[in-house]
């Protein structure tokens, strides 16, 4: 007996992204909150200690639960290459250009010897609401298929209760993500909201891994 297969998307718990808000199959929301990196060891010990206590104080003052995502992935330095490319032959000065040119060859050594790699921190702020917040019966297509590669379909025009479900849900997601804001801000570290687009794209990226990294010719 033949097992029908399931599609990629029937595996993933988001249902559509929305004014950026993840909604899961669940009923429940996401926001998701781009944080800023604070370098320790350029501080000193009384300075470390002091951001250490801050967020021990930030992580006991919630009464939420958070995730702290981090990703890591291969730098593409190649628009930085067409940069000193492009400054090489706009330059005049000879010396100058010995420079530039010494020193894109010192960045394709490094690219060549070593995987430059660039950290991207997270923090997924949930938020399960009493109502359900399913902005429209959307069709199988939509954002999440966009994430897939297929092409966008219109979804059905969402009904008023469902739409003031989901905005006084959103409400309660940002005063959530006020608090973490806040609260890190003590820290040192900032956090930026992660619109509709930057959360697409984002997805795109870790469901279209091989895509998403493709390697850097620096020959």
């Amino acid at each position: 007996m033949a097992v029908k297969s399931k599609a990629a998307q029937d595996f993933v718990p988001i249902k559509e992204i929305r004014d950026g808000v993840v909604i899961l199959k669940d009923g429940t929301i996401r926001m998701l909150l781009m944080a800023s990196s604070v370098n320790l060891a350029l501080k000193s010990a009384d300075e470390q200690q002091a951001v250490l206590m801050q967020f021990q104080s930030f992580l006991n003052s919630l009464e939420f639960s958070t995730q702290i995502f981090i990703q890591s992935r291969r730098l593409d330095i190649r628009p930085y290459l067409i940069l000193l490319d492009e400054r090489l032959k706009a330059e005049v000065n000879d010396l100058l250009k010995i420079q530039i040119r010494e020193y894109m060859g010192f960045v394709k050594t490094i690219a060549q010897s070593t995987n430059i790699m660039s950290k991207l921190f997270v923090i997924v702020v949930p938020y399960a609401p009493p109502k359900s917040v399913t902005a429209s019966a959307t069709s199988s297509g939509g954002i999440m298929g966009g994430l897939f590669g297929k092409k966008k379909e219109e979804g059905t025009t969402p009904s008023q209760s469902a739409v003031e479900a989901f905005e006084e849900a959103r409400t309660q997601l940002e005063q959530r993500a006020g608090i973490i804001s806040q609260g890190l801000s003590r820290t040192g570290v900032r956090v930026v909201p992660l619109g509709t687009e930057e959360l697409t794209e984002l997805y795109y990226r870790l469901f279209n891994p091989g895509e998403a990294e493709k390697k850097v010719d620096v020959r």
